[in-house]
């Protein structure tokens, strides 16, 4: 899978790199809920390690904009609110379709045959193994930029992908998809960008994003307003 991170994981993680990952994955999934003070010794406890590894740990998570350091007073993870959201989809709107757009335009058999590879590994895992399936989702959607020749923009799509499954994870069971055909979304966006259309993947793509933030866009809007 092409999943970029602080790290390099396809080496033996050190004691830092397996409290970022830890870290990482519980903000994400929501077991850290927005604005939970990060106490080292309670992460210790919890991850069984030392102080020193989590604290760098917590640092690589706060340019990740999933923690943020409280001025002497230690870590938090990052709130959530609606205007946050917001941000957050339109960036990734407008960062992902020019990264599409480069793609699409150097892309080879190389790249076309990861792209469908991952969708046919996204396609057969049950989305009731979420976290599963979510890492499988994120491979398929990081492969259809994966040959954009240009390591920032595509660190920042990376980024703004976690930052967007935060608050889905954080829906939960929420976030229905009754009245949407995913699965075609998917299918639909893959031949676009594997005839090498770029408008057509780019709009199908935009659209597909569009769909889900506006549901999420309301919920939290609900949420705050309680």
């Amino acid at each position: 899978m092409n999943i970029q991170t602080h790290i390099d994981t396809a080496q033996e993680p050190s004691a830092t790199q397996r409290a970022y990952l830890s870290i990482r994955r519980m903000i994400l999934v929501g077991e850290l809920p927005p604005g939970q003070k990060l106490k080292i010794e309670n992460l210790r406890k919890i991850l069984d390690m030392g102080g020193s590894p989590i604290r760098e740990a917590l640092t690589l998570l706060v340019s990740d904009l999933l923690v943020e350091r409280l001025d002497q007073r230690g870590f938090r993870t990052a709130e959530i609110s609606p205007h946050n959201f917001s941000e957050i989809l339109k960036l990734r709107c407008q960062l992902e379709e020019m990264a599409m757009r480069e793609s699409l335009a150097v892309a080879d058999q190389a790249w076309e045959d990861r792209l469908v590879i991952s969708h046919h590994r996204m396609i057969r895992e049950p989305r009731a193994n979420v976290e599963r399936f979510e890492e499988l989702h994120k491979a398929f959607h990081m492969n259809l930029i994966s040959a954009c020749n240009s390591p920032v923009l595509l660190k920042f799509c990376n980024q703004l992908y976690d930052l967007n499954i935060r608050y889905r994870y954080l829906a939960g069971k929420a976030l229905n998809y009754s009245k949407r055909d995913i699965g075609k979304e998917h299918q639909d966006i893959m031949n676009a960008a594997v005839d090498r259309d770029a408008d057509e993947a780019c709009a199908l793509l935009l659209d597909h994003y569009k769909r889900t933030g506006a549901f999420l866009e309301r919920h939290f809007t609900l949420e705050a307003a309680e």
